[in-house]
């Protein structure tokens, strides 16, 4: 899944990108529901590996069954 469909993904399930204070291939997700944030690299055209996604998910506090459904 490339970083474009996960960012649409979380903005549909109410998490909020941070801004961005430097350069750089990664970028920062914050779920308000949770208060929990992550880190998800934004590779543009490359598929993200599902191990890392799932991760960030777990670290968002958002379930891999939910995630998948929106």
């Amino acid at each position: 899944m490339k970083y474009r469909e996960v960012a649409r993904k979380l903005k549909a399930l109410n998490c909020q990108e941070l801004p961005r204070r430097a350069g750089g291939s990664h970028r920062k997700w914050f779920n308000p529901n949770t208060q929990q944030s992550s880190v998800l690299p934004d590779w543009g055209n490359r598929d993200l590996k599902v191990g890392t996604l799932r991760s960030a998910l777990r670290q968002l506090g958002i379930d891999w069954d939910v995630f998948n459904k929106t």
